[in-house]
This record gives C-alpha cells, sequence and structure tokens, in this order.
C-alpha cells in the first residue's frame, strides 16, 4: 500500500466508472474475466474481509473521498479517468493547489494534496493498474507545489499536566458520562494513545470485530495490547499518585459503575446519562471531548477563542504527555510505538528548546 502517513485511519472502494459504486479489491472473476467457482464464494468474502481489515475504517473513507473527488473533477473537465494518466493527474493536483478543483476556489494545502495523490495512487493499484508517480508530469508539479505552498506544520497545542488537571475539573464525577470521559482523558493522556486506540479497547481478547486492542488490570497499572499499523505493541499504564489524577483507578470507576464486563470499554451513554448502550464510542468523540474540555478549563486563555479551539484535538493527549514525560526519549518513543526518535521529537512541543546553547558552547 502507498498510503501517506497523513492519511486519518479508512474508504469504501469506488467504482472507477462513476466514483460512487462500491467494489471490491477481490470479486468472483479472476484476471481473465471468467467468473470463478460458486464453491470459492466464502473463500472470496473471507478475502474481502481480509482486505477492509488491511486498513483501518478513517484510511478507507479518506481513500473513498479523495477517489470520488478526482473523478469527479475528471468528468467535469471532460478527461479520461482510464487508464491512469500522468499528466491528468499532474492537472489535477495544479487544480487543488490552485483553487480550481474546488467549487468555492478554496486552496488544498500541501498535505492535503500529498493524501489526495496517495490516494489515487491506492485505488488505481486496487484496480490493478499502475500510476507512476515518479513521472515528470507528477513528481515536478508536486516539488513545485512544495516549494511554492509549503508551510510549516500546524500541530495541535500540547495537553500539559496542569492542563488536564484543570480539564478534570470540568467533568461531573457523579455521572456516567463523567465517568466515562474522565477515563478517557486519563488513559489518553498516560498512554500516550491514538483516539482509535482508545475508543477502539475491548475489556478482553477477542471480544469484537472491530477491536484495536484489550486490557488487563494489575496491581500496578493496567496492561494495554494494542493493534496499530506495525502490529501488535504492549502500553504500560502505571498507577497515579492521586485517586484524582490517576487513570487506572479512572478506568476502574467507569467500569464499575457502568457495568462493563465484556466487549467495547468505551461506549454511548443514553438516556440522558443513565444508561450505557452497547454499542462504541466513534473516535471523533474523544477530539471533540478534548476541545470541550480544554475551552471549558480556559486552557491556552490568552487566544481568541476562535483561535483556541482549533487548537485542540485528539492528538494534544500524546503531544502533551511527550512533552512532559522527563525520561529518557527512548521510554517515550516506545510508549507512543514510535519507529524513530525523530517521530517522538515532533511530538515534544517546546520540550527541548534552548536546552543546549549552541551559541555559548561555540563561545560566543
Amino acid at each position: 500500500m502507498t498510503a501517506s502517513s497523513s492519511l486519518p485511519e479508512d474508504h469504501d472502494h469506488l467504482d472507477p466508472h462513476d466514483g460512487h459504486t462500491p467494489v471490491h479489491a477481490l470479486d468472483r472473476q479472476d484476471d481473465s474475466g471468467e467468473s470463478l467457482p460458486a464453491h470459492l464464494d466464502d473463500l472470496v468474502a473471507r478475502a474481502r474481509t481480509y482486505v477492509e481489515a488491511a486498513s483501518s475504517a478513517n484510511t478507507r473513507r479518506a481513500y473513498a473521498s479523495d477517489w470520488s473527488h478526482y473523478s469527479t473533477w475528471c468528468r467535469r473537465q471532460n478527461l479520461p479517468l482510464m487508464p491512469p494518466s500522468p499528466q491528468v493527474v499532474g492537472l489535477y493536483i495544479t487544480a487543488c493547489a490552485s483553487g480550481a478543483a474546488s467549487a468555492d476556489g478554496r486552496k488544498n494545502s500541501v498535505s492535503t494534496i500529498e493524501r489526495r495523490l496517495s490516494s489515487i495512487t491506492w485505488n488505481y493499484a486496487q484496480r490493478g493498474l499502475s500510476l507512476e508517480r515518479r513521472d515528470r508530469h507528477i513528481a515536478t508539479v508536486m516539488a513545485g507545489i512544495r516549494n511554492s505552498h509549503g508551510r510549516p506544520p500546524q500541530q495541535k497545542e500540547a495537553v500539559l499536566p496542569e492542563d488536564l488537571i484543570a480539564m478534570l475539573e470540568t467533568l461531573d464525577r457523579s455521572t456516567l458520562r463523567g465517568l466515562r470521559d474522565r477515563a478517557m482523558l486519563l488513559i489518553g493522556f498516560a498512554g500516550g494513545l491514538r483516539r482509535s486506540e482508545i475508543t477502539g479497547l475491548d475489556v478482553g481478547r477477542d471480544q469484537t470485530e472491530d477491536g484495536r486492542g484489550y486490557l488487563e488490570i494489575l496491581d500496578k497499572g493496567v496492561l494495554l495490547t494494542l493493534r496499530g499499523k506495525t502490529g501488535w505493541r504492549e502500553v504500560e499504564i502505571g498507577r497515579g499518585s492521586s485517586d484524582l489524577t490517576c487513570p487506572v483507578a479512572a478506568l476502574t470507576a467507569w467500569m464499575k459503575f457502568a457495568r462493563i464486563a465484556h466487549g467495547p470499554v468505551f461506549r454511548r451513554v443514553t438516556k440522558h446519562g443513565k444508561s450505557v448502550g452497547s454499542e462504541r464510542l466513534n473516535d471523533q468523540e474523544i477530539a471533540r471531548l478534548v476541545k470541550r474540555t480544554a475551552l471549558a478549563a480556559g486552557v491556552r486563555g490568552d487566544l481568541p477563542e476562535g483561535e483556541r479551539a482549533q487548537k485542540f484535538a485528539g492528538h494534544s493527549l500524546r503531544a502533551g504527555l511527550a512533552s512532559s514525560a522527563e525520561v529518557d526519549e527512548r521510554h517515550v518513543q516506545k510508549q507512543l510505538g514510535h519507529a524513530s526518535a525523530e517521530m517522538t521529537r515532533k511530538y515534544q512541543r517546546r520540550r527541548d528548546r534552548f536546552r543546549v546553547n549552541m551559541t555559548k558552547a561555540a563561545g560566543l
């Protein structure tokens, strides 16, 4: 797969002719166009399940949305969608950068264009076709777009420990929703978890089809076993110094009062906060929770409210742990599940600034 790291985390595959009819990378026809024997239907269905499991639901949605955008643009410009044409793709990314690809004239960012290019390449590959991204019509145009429109990435604000404590104070500990939200904030921060890793937690192993991991509560903390992009990893979350800020205490309180013993850990609270549903919480709720509580707690109150609202998201919890944990960097890297220390440093907001003064070190 050629998915960019800027992709969200899933997408139904779209028909190459209209951009809307779902198709599958595997169907009942072989490469010659002949139908496969009927007794292989079960294997075909299982293979489709594995194809979907190769990427997350968010990623598949992103792939489908980008492919639909590209196919619609081709149709409006009376340009061929098939076979893959570097010239057509080069014109498309030019339109995205200049604003000509959107009805309102809005120019897409470099990261959005790179994501769409990855989505187009992936969608062609699923149809057995190859788009040569190194072709000069694409590579040279993309290099020019980066040079002309590239900007430093706009990172989300890190939620630091003092911010998190203030955010927890905005939640009502006497309600199920308050208990759930406290547990999600504390587990997400202490584990350095992605929002999908928080909502994807199950009580135990192999309990649901859509679970992203499971937990084991031990004397010294909780052990999470998570399935990520590169395989399975373990995350240790130790007990805190106070029950008010202990992620393990918050988690066990939520599970006890919500009577959750099997299946998804974090679920919707229904009937005016008096009942817990069976459905898993959508990972978008994590971003909304972080934004809502950060604003309610007055975090970054030095900024205008409209600007503050754009500063916080689910990644604020991961960035907060990376920025505040005063331990060896390799431990932070392991907790966040990063393959490189360089990626971990991108999450460490302001942590290492001016820690080493190269000016004085040089004798000035």
